[in-house]
């Protein structure tokens, strides 16, 4: 058994589903649910990776696996002739660059979600997955977590990162930090208020739902507020308006 095999045995995968909890918990309300379960599209050049991702999101009522692929050409035209919400997508494919994947996605399954699932942690490989539209970011041999988890929260309306990245990327927006008069600066009429309210939680990972019970608001009047974020910020993802906040010190 070499080590990637060792970090992904019987062991991990019985720990993850604990993590998981009964899905008879899980709020109507909310995408996912077992009669109606959020739809994967895995692309992956490990075989042995594939199945064992696989087997872990068909074990959690919620979430399915509607297809598989294992390099650029295949996921193409799996991301063709399949519906799905989520694409749990390794950038680093036999026949090229796994990321280039997202844009065509983006243009035929415009309201799919994208989580890169890497070895690597490189904070220039997870900004530009990010910049390309993904709002998620596991590293393979992270504990934090489980592939069904991070799959919910995205349909959701939230992000999944892996804690280690997620420090990466704090640590590094955390270093320059601004005076008030710099913030009152750089947010002059570009957003409301409210709008930068909603942006500060989307930013810490809360899905609309989670932010319109915080804001006693209904969840579809915090999407108009996201959707309006976009529209001024310039963005297509919550990823691309939290990273051009973050830039400019708003948080």
């Amino acid at each position: 058994m070499d080590s990637k095999d060792a970090l992904f045995t019987n062991d991990t995968l019985a720990v993850r589903a604990e993590q998981q909890g009964s899905p008879s918990m899980w709020p109507d309300y909310m995408v996912g649910q077992p009669e109606n379960p959020a739809r994967v599209l895995l692309v992956d050049d490990d075989a042995h990776l594939r199945m064992v991702i696989a087997q872990e999101i068909m074990s959690d009522r919620r979430t399915m696996v509607v297809a598989q692929a294992s390099n650029l050409k295949d996921a193409k035209k799996a991301i063709r002739q399949n519906d799905f919400d989520v694409m749990l997508l390794d950038p680093h494919l036999g026949d090229g660059d796994g990321l280039e994947l997202i844009d065509v996605m983006k243009t035929q399954q415009p309201k799919a979600e994208v989580i890169v699932v890497s070895v690597i942690e490189a904070e220039e490989q997870v900004l530009r997955a990010f910049e390309l539209g993904a709002s998620g970011y596991l590293i393979k041999n992270s504990w934090f977590g489980s592939y069904p988890q991070a799959v919910l929260q995205v349909v959701n309306g939230g992000a999944s990162i892996t804690p280690s990245v997620a420090r990466q990327l704090l640590q590094r927006y955390g270093k320059s930090p601004v005076s008030e008069h710099q913030l009152a600066v750089s947010t002059p009429d570009m957003l409301s208020s409210r709008e930068n309210e909603v942006l500060r939680m989307v930013a810490s990972g809360n899905t609309s739902s989670e932010i319109g019970v915080h804001l006693q608001i209904s969840a579809m009047t915090v999407n108009t507020h996201i959707k309006n974020i976009y529209r001024k910020l310039q963005v297509r993802t919550r990823a691309q308006a939290v990273r051009f906040a973050s830039l400019r010190g708003w948080f």
